[in-house]
């Protein structure tokens, strides 16, 4: 996978960070021998705001750094401004959505759990419709297209060279759920079953016979970069969505994830019980 702006940005952040501690310096004493404020120095570690590659090639020489590390660290830093795919985008995109898009163009696995709809990643156009008309009641339709258009072009990922691997355990009420009508429905899951078939796409299915289970309390997703590190968990919200990246964070649905996936069907019978819920549609 190529390394996006965002993955430059919080590695080199995490980089500069790493350095100073090895050199035991305080923020502010490396900020003051390369001439940068202790906030500022603070905002690059932390992977905030712009940062500027001089500023990094100083405080990679006052660290110590080899000049390997140096000239890494500058080329992450002058990378860090590369824009991606959407940013040509006429309308605006929410908050939440950009920075889901900037995240899912560097990630090298996406872990999802799905209690309510069919992943993002998955969907037919007609569904995505109709999710979106019914979660944004007020929405003009020109805006409905907009964001449907932004889920179609995000599912692109999935045809590159070396996509993303995109792990999927979907609650049996997402296959259930009659969204956009039966024909709709059908349509998609045998999208589903088609798209679950690719050697880089797994689809597992919770049912309702295992019970109460590790994530009842919503649909989250696991976005892993080139390292631990990287990785964001995303969860979704009424009118958004929430981006959670502390350790104990991370490890928390990581964990859950494992138990889902332990709990859910395995492959060939997760593709019975589609197949037999399509059919029934």
């Amino acid at each position: 996978m190529a390394v996006g702006p965002t993955t430059r940005r919080r590695q080199l952040g995490a980089d500069l960070r790493r350095l100073r501690d090895l050199k035991g310096l305080t923020l502010e004493e490396a900020g003051a021998r390369v001439g940068i404020s202790k906030a500022t120095l603070s905002r690059y570690e932390t992977k905030e705001g712009t940062v500027k590659w001089p500023a990094v090639d100083a405080l990679c020489r006052e660290y110590g750094a080899t000049d390997e590390e140096r000239a890494a660290l500058v080329e992450l830093a002058k990378g860090a401004k590369i824009q991606g795919w959407w940013r040509s985008l006429a309308d605006p995109i929410p908050e939440s959505m950009n920075l889901m898009l900037t995240l899912e163009d560097e990630v090298v696995r996406e872990d999802h759990y799905a209690c309510m709809y069919i992943p993002g990643l998955l969907q037919t156009r007609a569904y995505a419709e109709a999710v979106h008309r019914a979660s944004e009641v007020q929405c003009p339709e020109r805006e409905v297209q907009h964001m449907v258009d932004i889920r179609m072009k995000r599912q692109e990922l999935l045809d590159r060279e070396e996509p993303p691997h995109i792990w999927c355990v979907i609650d049996e009420a997402a296959l259930r759920r009659q969204v956009g009508g039966r024909e709709v429905m059908r349509q998609q899951l045998e999208h589903l079953l088609a798209t679950s078939q690719r050697p880089r796409i797994t689809v597992q299915v919770l049912p309702f016979a295992c019970g109460a289970h590790a994530a009842a309390v919503g649909s989250f997703a696991v976005l892993r970069g080139q390292a631990p590190e990287l990785d964001v968990v995303y969860v979704d919200l009424i009118g958004g969505g929430l981006f959670m990246e502390k350790p104990q964070e991370l490890e928390c649905y990581r964990l859950a994830f494992e138990y889902l996936s332990a709990q859910a069907l395995d492959l060939e019978s997760s593709t019975e019980l589609i197949d037999r819920i399509s059919r029934e549609h």
